[in-house]
Protein backbone atom coordinates (compact mmCIF):
# COMPACT_ATOMS: atom_id res chain seq x y z
CA UNK A 1 0.00 0.00 0.00
CA UNK A 2 1.53 3.52 -0.79
CA UNK A 3 2.41 5.44 2.06
CA UNK A 4 0.82 9.13 2.48
CA UNK A 5 2.85 11.89 1.61
CA UNK A 6 4.68 13.96 4.38
CA UNK A 7 4.94 17.87 4.78
CA UNK A 8 6.90 19.41 7.52
CA UNK A 9 4.83 21.81 9.97
CA UNK A 10 6.16 25.12 11.19
CA UNK A 11 8.04 22.79 14.74
CA UNK A 12 9.63 20.47 12.17
CA UNK A 13 7.05 17.69 12.91
CA UNK A 14 6.21 15.44 9.93
CA UNK A 15 2.44 15.85 9.30
CA UNK A 16 0.32 13.90 6.55
CA UNK A 17 -0.08 16.01 3.38
CA UNK A 18 -3.62 16.11 2.53
CA UNK A 19 -3.80 18.66 -0.79
CA UNK A 20 -6.21 16.42 -2.22
CA UNK A 21 -8.58 16.60 -0.07
CA UNK A 22 -8.12 20.21 -0.10
CA UNK A 23 -8.12 19.79 -4.11
CA UNK A 24 -11.21 17.26 -4.08
CA UNK A 25 -13.40 20.14 -2.36
CA UNK A 26 -12.26 23.59 -3.68
CA UNK A 27 -13.12 21.46 -7.17
CA UNK A 28 -16.67 21.30 -6.20
CA UNK A 29 -17.13 24.49 -5.15
CA UNK A 30 -15.36 26.10 -7.71
CA UNK A 31 -17.78 24.19 -10.05
CA UNK A 32 -21.09 25.24 -8.47
CA UNK A 33 -20.17 28.44 -9.69
CA UNK A 34 -20.00 27.41 -13.45
CA UNK A 35 -15.85 28.43 -13.72
CA UNK A 36 -15.06 24.93 -14.89
CA UNK A 37 -12.83 26.27 -18.56
CA UNK A 38 -10.94 28.65 -16.10
CA UNK A 39 -10.51 26.38 -13.15
CA UNK A 40 -9.40 23.44 -15.35
CA UNK A 41 -7.22 25.52 -17.10
CA UNK A 42 -5.54 26.98 -13.85
CA UNK A 43 -5.31 23.59 -12.41
CA UNK A 44 -3.44 21.66 -15.56
CA UNK A 45 -1.58 24.77 -15.38
CA UNK A 46 -0.26 24.35 -11.61
CA UNK A 47 -0.15 20.26 -11.93
CA UNK A 48 2.46 21.36 -14.93
CA UNK A 49 4.59 23.40 -13.26
CA UNK A 50 4.39 23.28 -9.35
CA UNK A 51 3.24 19.25 -8.92
CA UNK A 52 0.62 18.66 -6.19
CA UNK A 53 1.49 20.38 -3.56
CA UNK A 54 1.71 24.07 -5.75
CA UNK A 55 -1.83 22.39 -7.34
CA UNK A 56 -3.13 22.39 -3.72
CA UNK A 57 -1.60 26.01 -2.64
CA UNK A 58 -2.62 27.73 -6.04
CA UNK A 59 -6.15 26.42 -5.14
CA UNK A 60 -6.15 27.77 -1.88
CA UNK A 61 -5.45 31.09 -3.01
CA UNK A 62 -8.17 30.91 -5.92
CA UNK A 63 -10.75 29.79 -3.08
CA UNK A 64 -9.93 32.92 -0.69
CA UNK A 65 -10.43 35.50 -3.94
CA UNK A 66 -13.00 33.61 -5.00
CA UNK A 67 -14.41 34.15 -1.54
CA UNK A 68 -13.69 37.68 -1.25
CA UNK A 69 -15.39 38.13 -4.62
CA UNK A 70 -18.36 36.24 -3.45
CA UNK A 71 -19.01 38.39 -0.01
CA UNK A 72 -18.81 41.80 -2.42
CA UNK A 73 -21.09 40.22 -4.73
CA UNK A 74 -23.70 39.57 -2.35
CA UNK A 75 -26.41 41.81 -1.98
CA UNK A 76 -27.29 43.54 1.19
CA UNK A 77 -30.33 42.59 3.30
CA UNK A 78 -33.55 45.22 2.76
CA UNK A 79 -33.61 47.76 4.98
CA UNK A 80 -37.12 47.01 7.79
CA UNK A 81 -37.09 50.59 9.49
CA UNK A 82 -36.80 54.01 8.07
CA UNK A 83 -34.10 54.26 6.08
CA UNK A 84 -31.52 56.75 7.45
CA UNK A 85 -28.56 56.28 5.03
CA UNK A 86 -27.94 56.34 0.98
CA UNK A 87 -24.91 54.65 0.05
CA UNK A 88 -24.21 55.21 -3.85
CA UNK A 89 -21.73 55.11 -6.38
CA UNK A 90 -18.97 52.94 -7.12
CA UNK A 91 -20.06 50.40 -5.21
CA UNK A 92 -20.80 46.43 -6.06
CA UNK A 93 -23.28 45.88 -2.60
CA UNK A 94 -26.63 47.08 -3.19
CA UNK A 95 -30.00 46.57 -1.86
CA UNK A 96 -32.21 47.82 -4.92
CA UNK A 97 -32.01 50.31 -7.72
CA UNK A 98 -28.23 50.36 -7.65
CA UNK A 99 -27.64 51.79 -4.30
CA UNK A 100 -27.51 51.19 -0.46
CA UNK A 101 -30.03 51.90 1.87
CA UNK A 102 -29.88 51.23 5.22
CA UNK A 103 -32.25 51.62 8.50
CA UNK A 104 -30.76 51.71 12.36
CA UNK A 105 -30.36 48.82 12.92
CA UNK A 106 -28.10 47.54 9.83
CA UNK A 107 -26.08 50.83 10.85
CA UNK A 108 -25.65 49.42 14.29
CA UNK A 109 -24.76 45.97 12.98
CA UNK A 110 -21.62 47.84 11.37
CA UNK A 111 -18.23 47.92 12.98
CA UNK A 112 -18.44 50.71 15.94
CA UNK A 113 -16.52 53.13 17.69
CA UNK A 114 -16.72 55.92 20.29
CA UNK A 115 -15.07 59.65 19.71
CA UNK A 116 -14.87 61.98 23.18
CA UNK A 117 -14.27 65.46 22.14
CA UNK A 118 -15.23 68.96 21.89
CA UNK A 119 -16.19 70.05 18.59
CA UNK A 120 -16.52 73.43 17.21
CA UNK A 121 -20.45 73.31 17.34
CA UNK A 122 -21.41 71.78 20.49
CA UNK A 123 -20.70 72.91 24.08
CA UNK A 124 -18.26 70.97 26.48
CA UNK A 125 -16.89 67.02 25.66
CA UNK A 126 -19.41 64.81 24.32
CA UNK A 127 -19.21 61.35 23.75
CA UNK A 128 -20.27 60.44 20.42
CA UNK A 129 -20.95 57.21 18.68
CA UNK A 130 -21.58 55.48 15.58
CA UNK A 131 -20.23 53.20 12.44
CA UNK A 132 -16.66 53.61 11.34
CA UNK A 133 -17.00 55.57 7.79
CA UNK A 134 -14.63 52.99 6.65
CA UNK A 135 -16.71 50.24 7.38
CA UNK A 136 -19.63 51.48 5.68
CA UNK A 137 -17.37 51.78 2.41
CA UNK A 138 -16.18 48.17 3.30
CA UNK A 139 -19.68 47.07 3.72
CA UNK A 140 -21.40 48.48 0.18
CA UNK A 141 -18.17 46.92 -1.71
CA UNK A 142 -17.09 50.32 -2.55
CA UNK A 143 -14.11 51.36 -4.96
CA UNK A 144 -12.74 54.44 -5.17
CA UNK A 145 -10.64 56.72 -2.70
CA UNK A 146 -13.38 59.30 -1.70
CA UNK A 147 -16.59 59.63 0.19
CA UNK A 148 -18.54 62.87 -1.39
CA UNK A 149 -20.96 63.35 1.93
CA UNK A 150 -24.61 64.95 1.03
CA UNK A 151 -26.57 66.53 4.08
CA UNK A 152 -29.98 66.83 4.16
CA UNK A 153 -30.03 70.54 2.98
CA UNK A 154 -28.10 69.26 -0.14
CA UNK A 155 -24.60 70.80 1.34
CA UNK A 156 -21.56 68.28 0.35
CA UNK A 157 -18.01 67.72 1.41
CA UNK A 158 -15.50 65.29 0.17
CA UNK A 159 -13.92 63.00 2.90
CA UNK A 160 -10.57 61.15 1.64
CA UNK A 161 -10.88 57.66 2.47
CA UNK A 162 -7.27 57.71 3.54
CA UNK A 163 -8.11 59.68 5.98
CA UNK A 164 -11.09 58.72 7.42
CA UNK A 165 -9.44 55.17 8.10
CA UNK A 166 -6.26 56.46 10.03
CA UNK A 167 -8.46 58.96 12.20
CA UNK A 168 -11.21 56.50 12.29
CA UNK A 169 -13.93 58.82 11.43
CA UNK A 170 -17.25 57.63 12.23
CA UNK A 171 -21.04 58.48 11.59
CA UNK A 172 -22.37 59.51 14.45
CA UNK A 173 -25.65 58.63 15.47
CA UNK A 174 -25.84 58.84 19.75
CA UNK A 175 -24.45 61.82 21.63
CA UNK A 176 -24.06 61.18 25.41
CA UNK A 177 -26.17 58.05 25.09
CA UNK A 178 -28.85 59.58 23.06
CA UNK A 179 -29.89 59.33 19.05
CA UNK A 180 -29.29 62.81 17.67
CA UNK A 181 -32.52 64.57 16.22
CA UNK A 182 -32.17 66.98 12.97
CA UNK A 183 -32.01 69.99 15.23
CA UNK A 184 -28.87 68.51 16.97
CA UNK A 185 -26.85 68.06 13.98
CA UNK A 186 -28.44 64.25 13.48
CA UNK A 187 -29.50 61.83 12.76
CA UNK A 188 -25.96 60.94 11.37
CA UNK A 189 -22.73 63.43 11.69
CA UNK A 190 -19.32 62.68 10.26
CA UNK A 191 -17.34 63.16 13.50
CA UNK A 192 -13.73 63.25 13.63
CA UNK A 193 -11.29 62.62 16.89
CA UNK A 194 -10.68 65.98 17.49
CA UNK A 195 -9.14 66.18 20.80
CA UNK A 196 -6.76 63.15 19.92
CA UNK A 197 -5.58 64.59 17.15
CA UNK A 198 -4.84 68.60 17.18
CA UNK A 199 -3.60 68.53 13.85
CA UNK A 200 -7.24 67.63 12.83
CA UNK A 201 -8.22 71.58 14.19
CA UNK A 202 -8.37 72.84 10.89
CA UNK A 203 -11.37 74.53 8.53
CA UNK A 204 -10.81 72.01 5.94
CA UNK A 205 -11.52 69.36 8.53
CA UNK A 206 -14.36 71.34 9.87
CA UNK A 207 -16.02 71.76 6.43
CA UNK A 208 -15.95 67.79 6.24
CA UNK A 209 -17.36 66.83 9.56
CA UNK A 210 -20.63 67.33 7.68
CA UNK A 211 -23.86 66.97 9.96
CA UNK A 212 -27.70 65.74 8.88
CA UNK A 213 -25.94 63.77 6.57
CA UNK A 214 -28.29 61.53 4.54
CA UNK A 215 -26.91 59.95 1.47
CA UNK A 216 -22.77 58.88 1.05
CA UNK A 217 -21.39 58.67 -3.05
CA UNK A 218 -18.05 56.53 -3.40
CA UNK A 219 -15.91 57.58 -5.81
Amino acid sequence: MDQPGYSTTAHGMQAPYRGGRVIDSGMTFLLTLGWERLIMSVLMTLRQCLGCRGMAAGLGFLLLMTGATAVHAHPLPAPEGKVMLTVEGDISRTNGDGVARFDRAMLKELPQSTIVTHTPWTEGTSRFEGPLLGAIYDAVGAHGDLLHVVALNDFAADVPLAEAKQYDVILAMRRDGEPMPVREYGPLFVLYPFDDHPELQTEEVRFRSVWQVARIIAE
